[in-house]
């Protein structure tokens, strides 16, 4: 279902425009109290928005062996746990409007950095989300823009830290699990994931939602004689 092109773009209209809170709302009008709500420590990278697709991938921690090569010994052993160990498939599967949901198992490692992040916003990713750090090289990612929610960020390389283990399972990120094809809303007020059986509902009471909220600010804004901006 992940690959649905025609109801993943369908989906991506219908929450376009949502706030985070918007589509917590929305979930508890349909009795989903304790569903979806990301924990609050992934924080943005920086001040940003973002709703896709989930698209999931899991690693575990490197089990061994370590390597006893150094210097150009080791540029070699490196290029070979690249292409065998820690490797990146999901990448050749990004569709635009994927939300990429990374499990990195906790680990302090900056797996994403400044190069693969700009190939999958190349691409067409909306954003990332990782239980851990997962991001490295931030200097450079928020330069570029790159919408990014983590616990922390992270200095190292993935050598001796990371092995890929699957992609396209349900994935555990803050608390919350996120199945393949699932909406994905991030902003400052953090990440929510809304089961895909369910998103019609929940946007239904997440539109009344946002659409009251316009309308009552809108009203402020005139009586505090604000200029209207895009919120309104």
């Amino acid at each position: 279902m992940i690959d649905n092109h025609e109801e993943n773009k369908s989906l991506l209209d219908l929450y376009k425009d949502f706030r985070v809170a918007d589509v917590r709302d929305g979930l508890d009008w349909i009795g989903y109290h304790n569903f979806g709500s990301v924990s609050p420590g992934v924080r943005p990278l920086y001040r940003t928005r973002a709703v896709g697709i989930a698209r999931t991938v899991r690693y575990l921690p490197f089990t061994g062996p370590y390597p006893t090569e150094r210097g150009d010994a080791y540029t070699a052993w490196q290029g070979w746990y690249y292409g065998n160990v820690c490797t990146y498939p999901w990448m050749d599967d990004i569709q635009d409007g994927d939300f990429v949901a990374l499990d990195v198992s906790g680990v302090d490692v900056g797996l994403m950095g400044s190069e693969n992040t700009l190939r999958a916003l190349q691409k067409g990713v909306r954003g990332f989300v990782t239980n851990g750090a997962g991001v490295r090289d931030t200097d450079e990612v928020i330069l570029q823009k790159i919408p990014m929610w983590s616990f922390f960020i992270s200095q190292a390389m993935v050598q001796c830290r990371l092995q890929f283990d699957a992609k396209d399972i349900p994935v555990a990120i803050g608390g919350v699990t996120i199945y393949p094809g699932d909406i994905i809303v991030a902003d400052g007020d953090g990440v929510i994931a809304v089961p895909r059986a369910v998103a019609s509902d929940v946007a239904k009471y997440a539109a009344k939602i946002l659409n009251d909220d316009k309308i009552t600010r809108r009203r402020l804004y005139e009586e505090l004689n604000r200029e209207p901006d895009s919120t309104v």
